[in-house]
């Protein structure tokens, strides 16, 4: 059917271009659907979040990318976490206790957004870049228009029978419906380059991710392909306010706090521009309405230290995709399924955000820079930093059982517990500004 230049027919709109967009919308195209895909910017375009988890895997072989990915990837076998004596605990994903695969991937965000929304592209889905929605209106089930501008300013109407919201931190419905908070539990900001020359990990260990504990927060250290090494550092962001002078110098001399991570910082070379990125840690209190769905970071964003980001918005992207398209079947159903959906993604956030809210806790750095597999507690941890927190009864129990382990751990050092909650619910409500990515304010 032709469509006139600035109208647009559809099954299902899909805004954004990230994994979550691009995965939503190549599995809605393969079940027939007529799949339009809206990305504001044009790829390739930087991102942080490059380390993936082995849950990823099975989820690159349903898309077909698997080999893509093993081409733009650094294999990743486990994750470190240096302890207090200056040596690593190494949690290698083949020793976790569900089914997830034993390794995963490194990736420039960039390469790996633009060979997913291109894969989206090959398999059908109209895959358009550079056209910003700035307005939807939803009545339900068969009745969503949108209203989208290009870069030249042209405007195109679009009417769609589903929309999913995949616009990541611009949070279009979140943002349209007023349903965005900040996280009241949990707060951070980020500064983060690419440089040449870090020193990597020795044998198997190169292609590991590597968390460094500091005072103010933690820093990740991500090897990618010819050399490069993504370093950043996640903050209190009454600390990264302290910043005066240039970025690079702040960066650098967080750095110089971590006295191991410094060393292997001998002698590199910053090759990027130094980001840095305000209070981002946010959830919506609402992932499905009538007629739409949110996937990935368009419904929450808690942390990264757990490489999470990524995997979430696939998995979403992936259960979006089924539920719309039972929805499209029988829209008298859409009630209880996107109930099911909310449900199944929330348990996953959950899961994953209250090991976030305690990472910098001096209880949690001991547990992970000293672990012991009593009641595989040690394999249950290495299956939730697989990305294992959906189907698996064995290692929710697992998982509990360590919740109970760190609240004794807690209670005999009572004082610190509850210094770091203190701190933790201080910074919470605090308001960092003068981040320089595009989702900051301006």
């Amino acid at each position: 059917m032709e469509q006139a230049a600035n109208n647009y027919d559809c099954d299902v709109l899909v805004v954004g271009g990230g994994p979550g967009g691009s995965t939503a919308a190549t599995l809605l195209q393969r079940q027939g659907r007529r799949v339009l895909q809206l990305e504001k910017d044009h790829h390739p375009r930087f991102h942080i979040g490059e380390s993936l988890l082995p849950a990823n895997l099975p989820i690159f072989d349903a898309l077909g990318v698997m080999e893509k990915v093993r081409a733009l990837g650094v294999l990743k076998l486990g994750a470190d976490f240096p302890s207090e004596e200056g040596n690593y605990q190494t949690f290698h994903f083949r020793r976790a206790i569900g089914d997830t695969p034993p390794h995963a991937f490194q990736v420039k965000r960039e390469e790996f957004d633009q060979m997913l929304f291109e894969h989206a592209r090959e398999n059908g889905v109209d895959a358009r870049e550079g056209v910003k929605v700035e307005r939807v209106e939803i009545d339900g089930v068969g009745a969503v228009v949108a209203q989208a501008k290009d870069a030249a300013g042209n405007a195109l109407t679009v009417r769609a029978k589903y929309l999913v919201d995949a616009s990541g931190r611009d949070t279009l419905l979140g943002n349209a419906l007023k349903i965005k908070r900040k996280n009241d539990k949990h707060q951070s900001a980020a500064i983060f380059a690419h440089f040449r020359g870090v020193e990597p990990r020795p044998g198997d260990d190169a292609g590991n991710i590597s968390i460094y504990n500091f005072a103010h927060g933690w820093c990740w250290c991500i090897p990618l392909r010819d050399g490069v090494t993504s370093v950043g550092a996640v903050c209190w962001p009454e600390y990264l306010k302290q910043r005066r002078g240039r970025n690079e110098e702040f960066l650098l001399a967080t750095l110089k706090l971590m006295p191991d991570l410094w060393r292997r910082m001998t002698g590199a070379e910053l090759i990027s521009d130094v980001r840095v990125t305000g209070n981002y840690s946010y959830t919506c209190e609402r992932m499905t309405g009538p007629g739409w769905v949110m996937v990935g970071d368009a419904y929450a964003f808690v942390d990264p230290v757990f490489s999470s980001g990524v995997y979430l918005a696939m998995h979403s992207g992936k259960q979006a995709a089924a539920m719309v398209g039972a929805v499209l079947d029988e829209p008298s159903r859409e009630t209880g399924l996107q109930r099911a959906f909310t449900a199944r993604i929330r348990r996953g956030v959950r899961v994953f955000s209250w090991f976030i809210y305690r990472f910098n806790s001096p209880v949690m750095r001991h547990l992970f820079a000293h672990p012991g597999n009593q009641w595989q507690l040690e394999q249950s941890v290495i299956s939730m930093l697989a990305g294992d927190v959906f189907d698996s009864a064995l290692v929710m129990r697992k998982l509990k059982l360590f919740k109970f382990v760190y609240a004794c751990y807690g209670i005999r050092n009572l004082r610190r517990w509850l210094g770091e909650l203190i701190t933790r619910r201080r910074q919470a409500r605090y308001t960092f500004s003068g981040g320089n990515t595009p989702v900051d304010p301006a």
